[in-house]
């Protein structure tokens, strides 16, 4: 996957805004206001994703010169993933899509009910 493809993955989920909180270069995808997805738009191509700590674990351990302890994040639930093509892009689609529950599992109720709502919605089109 390439940074349009992970933009283009990342945009169409319910409640996702893209911003730059930090800089010019580090592009955040963000649900409800959290942060699921960072990344760099500089070379080397790199992604920031949230992780259950059990498999972030697994995936280090399964890639390990290209997933790493999230670079400048907490290092038990995010993974730093090279997107250099070691990792397969339907994985990473997967782990992206992980990344997105786990944050909207830990919202409020209602956000979490609106989000839902809207990705039932979504299927229905």
């Amino acid at each position: 996957m390439n940074i349009e493809e992970i933009r283009d993955h990342c945009i169409v989920k319910p409640g996702v805004t893209e911003e730059f909180p930090f800089d010019e270069d580090t592009l955040v995808f963000k649900v409800a206001g959290k942060m699921f997805l960072l990344t760099d738009l500089q070379e080397p191509w790199w992604i920031n994703i949230k992780s259950d700590p059990e498999l972030a674990v697994l995936r280090r351990e399964k890639y390990p010169e290209d997933v790493t302890p999230g670079y400048h994040m907490n290092k038990k639930h995010w993974n730093t993933v090279n997107i250099n093509g070691a990792v397969p892009d339907d994985e990473l689609r997967r782990w992206i899509d992980e990344s997105y529950d786990l944050v909207v599992k830990g919202l409020p109720k209602k956000l979490r009910e609106e989000l839902e709502k809207a990705l039932r919605e979504e299927k229905n089109e």
